[in-house]
């Protein structure tokens, strides 16, 4: 341990004394209030805080380079911007009072893989801040929860005194975005970077190829792009610059180039690779299609070859995503020439040639100094062991590959386009307690990676449609198993949305922004309040209601709306309260009547913007019950606290509209349904005569 980091912990102890064996954060000592996200792995608290000055600033005690020194600039820069303190944020020429001391041992690997040591220690004393870490970017996360410790009270901005040692449960835990059926801007892709930082997420999964299109400039294939994305893709320079950017916050960029189906953008440009003759077009639709490459042809791997080694040189991370998913070999078996060669290789059916194709793409990956992933449909016995299976079918399938000697990661659960709350992810994990796993399998899986497939998102809703969500499923992979409190998740949530959106993520703006283009007025308070409690359906219900395609205007109510309003959770949480707890029903019961009564006046203001507003207008049917449901709750409000019972049947009839109410419409649906359920259910009614 270096000197000066020596000095700080040893000032931290003669001031706290010694401190306890670190423990999960279970209570924290009072004036500290816990919102870090995700949880460290051990955290002591003690008293004490360290006030924020312009005389704070950072040294280096130990291994320094660019990267580093960029770290602690970004950080620092941005404790200015929250604080409004003249920090410097450039380091001083001596040892400052109350300096942050980043204390780093070493570079870390020169390309970062799953192994690199992204641990830290964090040490606060009322002196100053010691920071420790064995690599640049495991001080990078150090930083990061220094960020998340800054409170303010009436006398400033603090840290409180802490001391955190800290490591990741999992090494692996990404977040894909799918860019393929809609393209996302670089600055999309910066600030989803910047954001996964935030939360310790460590692996940029770059879907780059789909049947919707080609994403990345290839100069040896030009056409790829040329014919295969209406003109939407990344130069080489821009996605240099993208890994550059990753690196340079901890994270790594996988590409992913979907083959040998999902293909029909390359087919544009060269049809020789397919399995069947064009011509062949972008898809507009979405699905599953039949277009795949043709597995039996040399011409088909020596173009891949081509392609692999040109992208290697852009992309230096050790694994390349080859797909693999939803081939359904239609093309395969209608062609004579193929079913030939199946029956000369002895090829039983359509999964053993896909999987002849992939032990040829495993060579020329391996040529080119890259390791295979893959979604499910890859695994096979027959591939070596050091591909990476990625499993979006469920549990079984990671624990299987696991089983077989197969690396992991887990996504189903984590699809983030599919509309599910927070909590719901929340609660899904790589590798439950009861796993049926031994130790040499739970080693094998790796993490978990968060998916964003945009056949229903586009660049103008994408930070609405992953964050603050993708913070909750950060928390799974990083934290302790046993850090698994709903309530407190969704407590730090919110405080960890603002500091997200202080980044530039647009999830909390979007929603207002896009309600003031629908009703074309600055003036939505009626409409902000039916949005409130609104969210959209789910992803299949939107699918089988509306049929949406590339070409379809992602600009609706729907689109307006965050699939996990904090309205839900919160609302939720109060009407228990009010059900189970006598001593603060009369604040409950207050707070209740005062959102019923609002939700019955916005209507006449939400019709009035409705009428205005054709793409408003379908949600008319909403803006009516919602008088409904302000009605209901005032109605059952007033006989529990009146002890009064309701007419016999009065139950019965409302649980009907509720149900009504609770189906969809207008491709969105009210989240408040169940605790006004249970409102209901509590009102006691009047016997039958």
């Amino acid at each position: 341990m270096h000197l000066i980091f020596a000095m700080i912990l040893a000032s931290f102890i003669a001031l706290s004394g010694t401190p306890n064996q670190a423990t999960p954060p279970q209570s924290p000592a009072p004036r500290f209030v816990n919102t870090l996200m995700p949880q460290p792995a051990h955290l002591s608290t003690r008293e004490g805080r360290l006030t924020l000055t312009p005389s704070f600033a950072a040294i280096t005690d130990g291994y320094r380079d660019a990267r580093l020194d960029a770290a602690i600039a970004r950080s620092l820069d941005r404790l200015k911007t929250q604080t409004s303190i003249s920090i410097p944020t450039s380091p001083p020429a001596s040892s400052t009072s109350g300096a942050l001391v980043v204390s780093v041992d070493g570079p870390g690997e020169t390309i970062q893989s799953a192994d690199e040591d992204e641990s830290y220690s964090l040490e606060v004393t009322p002196l100053g801040v010691g920071l420790h870490a064995a690599t640049v970017v495991g001080a990078m996360r150090g930083l990061e929860t220094l960020q998340q410790l800054v409170q303010s009270d009436a006398t400033g901005y603090f840290v409180p005194a802490v001391s955190i040692r800290d490591t990741p449960r999992f090494r692996w835990r990404g977040l894909m975005i799918d860019c393929g059926r809609h393209f996302m801007p670089v600055d999309v892709i910066r600030r989803t970077l910047d954001g996964m930082a935030a939360v310790k997420l460590n692996v940029f999964h770059w879907h780059l190829s789909e049947d919707q299109g080609f994403r990345i400039e290839s100069r040896a294939f030009p056409r790829l792009a040329g014919l295969g994305s209406d003109g939407l893709f990344y130069t080489q320079e821009q996605a240099r610059e993208i890994v550059a950017y990753a690196r340079d916050r901890g994270i790594r960029v996988v590409p992913e180039f979907d083959i040998p189906g999902h293909t029909s953008a390359w087919f544009v440009g060269y049809p020789d690779l397919a399995s069947a003759p064009g011509p062949f077009h972008i898809e507009r639709e979405f699905g599953v299609f039949d277009p795949v490459m043709d597995p039996t042809r040399e011409s088909t791997y020596k173009f891949l070859d081509t392609f692999i080694g040109e992208m290697a040189a852009i992309f230096p991370d050790h694994f390349m995503h080859i797909g693999g998913d939803e081939n359904n070999g239609v093309q395969w078996k209608a062609n004579p020439r193929i079913r030939a060669f199946m029956r000369e290789h002895n090829l039983r059916d359509t999964a053993a040639l896909q999987n002849h194709f992939n032990r040829r793409l495993l060579k020329i990956l391996e040529k080119h100094g890259k390791h295979v992933i893959g979604w499910d449909e890859i695994l096979n016995p027959d591939l070596p062991k050091d591909i990476v299976v990625q499993s979006w079918r469920g549990f079984d399938s990671l624990a299987t590959g696991a089983r077989n000697g197969y690396s992991s990661i887990l996504s189903a659960g984590y699809y983030l386009n599919l509309m599910s709350t927070a909590a719901a992810h929340y609660m899904v994990d790589p590798l439950p307690q009861a796993s049926g796993l031994n130790p040499e399998e739970q080693a094998r899986i790796l993490g978990g990676e968060a998916c964003m497939w945009t056949e229903q998102t586009a660049s103008q809703d994408i930070d609405s449609r992953i964050w603050p969500r993708a913070a909750a499923i950060a928390e799974r992979l990083w934290s302790p198993r046993d850090v698994d409190n709903v309530d407190d998740m969704y407590r730090r949530l919110t405080v960890e949305s603002l500091r997200l959106e202080a980044l530039g993520l647009t999830h909390i703006s979007q929603k207002a922004a896009s309600l003031r283009q629908l009703a074309r007025t600055q003036q939505i308070g009626p409409l902000h309040i039916l949005a409130s409690i609104l969210a959209p359906v789910t992803f299949n219900e939107r699918a089988h209601i509306q049929h949406p395609n590339q070409l379809t205007p992602l600009n609706q109510f729907v689109d307006a709306l965050p699939p996990d309003p904090p309205s839900r959770h919160n609302f939720e949480l109060l009407m228990s309260a009010y059900l189970q707890d006598s001593a603060t029903r009369l604040q409950q019961e207050a707070e209740l009547t005062t959102n019923f009564k609002a939700w019955i006046a916005a209507e006449p203001g939400l019709l009035h913007l409705m009428a205005g507003s054709p793409l408003l207008a379908q949600a008319e049917p909403r803006a009516q019950q919602l008088t409904v449901l302000g009605t209901m709750g005032l109605e059952a409000v007033s006989y529990l606290s009146s002890g009064l019972p309701a007419a016999a049947g009065w139950r019965a009839e409302k649980l009907a509209v509720l149900d009504e109410t609770e189906k969809p419409q207008a491709l969105v649906r009210f989240t408040v349904i169940k605790p006004l359920r249970d409102l209901v259910n509590a009102v006691p009614e009047a016997p039958n005569k």
